[in-house]
Formats: structure tokens, sequence, C-alpha cells
């Protein structure tokens, strides 16, 4: 949930000025609203500097939201069979708001993290850069959705790590923790999809893509991908907090037996895991909520749990959370297992007489 919220946020702060609006879609600043027209001043594109006028319908003013004179929009421009010039005002321009939440967002995070925190903010924008730059065009050539989010998550991964922790042996052993807990969520993952008999086209968005999209994409496989690349983020701030823990046991008690090592750090370890999974099972019931509503509504009285789950949208929801969760548990004693074994234990130092 955490890197989910920073990619978007890192949209808008670090790429977002780079992207264009759509051929026929410029900014505006509204003037006057009348009961049938919204008088516009143009802010870019080729009607830069002039006013317009966008006729509002009977629909429209149900709709619409709520603007007011001198809110900036999004115009939609187009020409009817006459060509003559027709506006239609889509949206209010929320740019500029997201951009200051941004910074922001950087500010706080290097206030407190410091030259850390500065790092994370690299890997976040690196991070991105991969999933723009890499997974979504391999995808969008036909690839293997699957395949290829492994192999960006594995970039992403290793930049992360090494990046934020530096180039040494614990880093190493939180990758390998990490990629072995991957692979149990992902083999979960493949076995319960096809177990729930689930296809991946329950969402518009699924068949909005393969309308629009010039080669056939696996929609199967984008949905295990989106699990796999969900997982990543909870799984890296685990093992990494685990890691960190061992580390510092052995560096307070170097002669602490291995058992009781583990013992100790698995006391903690359970103890985030438990906020760790309550917060996974939060983020995903959010994002399901309005799915869970809309179904409600459309069963009417009727509706029952089993109804209810038996829904493929809902029922993608429960094996998004359930197998990434099963993952995150057991990335726990994964890490601390490894830690114990690999961290190399500092001898401790005879007290001089």
């Amino acid at each position: 949930m955490k890197t989910k919220i920073l990619l978007v946020i890192l949209l808008f702060a670090f790429f977002a000025p780079s992207i264009a609006l759509a051929q026929n879609t410029f900014k505006a600043e509204i003037i006057e609203i009348n009961d049938q027209q919204i008088m516009l001043k143009s802010l870019d594109s080729e009607f830069s500097g002039e006013e317009i006028i966008s006729n509002i319908s009977e629909y429209d003013i149900i709709s619409m939201p709520d603007y007011k004179t001198g809110d900036k929009v999004l115009v939609n421009y187009s020409q009817d069979v006459d060509n003559n010039d027709v506006f239609y005002v889509l949206d209010h321009v929320r740019t500029e708001s997201l951009y200051w939440l941004a910074l922001l967002f950087a500010i706080v995070v290097i206030a407190v993290g410091r030259f850390k925190g500065f790092r994370a903010l690299i890997v976040l924008g690196l991070t991105f850069f991969i999933i723009l730059e890499f997974i979504i065009p391999k995808i969008l050539e036909g690839n293997n959705p699957l395949l290829i989010s492994i192999i960006g998550s594995l970039f992403i991964l290793i930049l992360s790590v090494y990046i934020t922790e530096g180039l040494k042996r614990n880093s190493s052993i939180a990758i390998f923790a990490i990629i072995i807990s991957l692979v149990i969520t992902g083999l979960l993952s493949v076995w319960f999809s096809a177990f729930a008999k689930l296809t991946g086209f329950a969402s518009e968005e699924a068949m909005y893509i393969l309308d629009i999209a010039e080669h056939a994409i696996n929609i199967k496989g984008l949905l295990l991908a989106g699990i796999i690349i969900g997982a990543l983020g909870v799984l890296d701030d685990v093992v990494i907090s685990q890691v960190a823990l061992i580390e510092e046991l052995k560096s307070a008690n170097p002669d602490l037996p291995k058992n009781k090592l583990y013992s100790k750090a698995m006391k903690v370890g359970v103890s985030h895991l438990s906020s760790m999974v309550n917060t996974l099972f939060l983020a995903y019931a959010g994002v399901a909520l309005p799915l869970l509503i809309l179904f409600s509504i459309h069963q009417g009285s009727s509706v029952t749990a089993g109804k209810m789950i038996n829904n493929e949208m809902i029922a993608t929801e429960i094996v998004r959370a359930l197998t990434g969760s099963i993952g995150i548990v057991l990335a726990v004693p994964i890490a601390t297992l490894l830690a114990v074994n690999f961290i190399k234990q500092k001898k401790s130092t005879p007290i001089k007489r």
C-alpha cells in the first residue's frame, strides 16, 4: 500500500510535467457562469488568451462538479458537422495541488530521514521509471505480464535495498529473503487464481485495455503481476526491519546463542507482523469498498455473504489480500532465520583489568 501511494505521488511530482494533455484538450479559467453557459479564458493551446463559451445541457447541470468563477478546468475541443467550434468542460485541474502535496511529502521525508530519506526518494523515482519505461511497455508489446513483472520487481528490489541500505552483507540477506517470499507469493497467487477460476476480466479496465491495446495482452497474467508488485513493497519493509533487528541484537549481545536470538527476534517480528497484515487487509478493503457497496445495491435485499464473495471482483481482492498476507507472514521467519545464520557474529571484547 505504501508503495502504491508513493508511486502515485511521484507520478505527479517528477513525471507529470512531461506528460502532455490530449491533443484536443487544454486548460482554461472560468470567467463567468450563467444558467446555460460557462464563460472561459483559454490558458494554453491555439486558443491561448481567447475567451470561449461552453454550453451547459440539462444533464450537465445535474452531473457537473461545483464549478466557481476563477477555477481552472480542463476543456475538450471538437467541431460539429457544420465545422463550428464546440467546447466542453471536462473537469477541474488538480495537478497544481498534487505538485504541492508531492513537494510537502518530499520535504517531510528528507527532514525526518535526512540522507537516507533522500535516497528513498531516489529509489521511488527509479521504481516508477522501471514500471513506466520497462514493465508497462513490455506488457503492451504482448509479453507475458507475470514474467515481465517478476523481472522488473527484481530490478526494483535490488535498487531499493542496495541504495537505501548500502552494499553490505545485510542487504544481500534481505534481498534473498524477499525473493524467497515473493516466489511463495507468486506460486500461491498462480495456484489459487486457477483454483478460484479467476479470469481477470471482472473489471471494466481489463475490457478497455483489450479494446485499445495494439497487441494481445494476457489479462490473467496482468492480474498475477499486480499481486506480485503489490506484495513487493510490504515485503521490503518487513524483511529489512527484521534483518536490522537481528543486527542490533547481535551487536548488543554478541554471545547470545542463535536459538535465543531467533526467539527474541521473532517476538518482535510477530508484533510487527500483526499490524502489517491488518494494514494490508485494510488497504485492500479500502480499494474494494466501492465494489462491495455497488454489489450490495445491485443484489438488493437478497445479498448474502456467500453471494458477495463469489463475485469475481470480490474474489479477486480476497485472493490478492490473502496470498500477499501469507507471503508477508512467511517472510518474518525466513528473514529471521537467514539473518541469524548469516549476519556475522561480533566477538565480545574482553574487559581489561
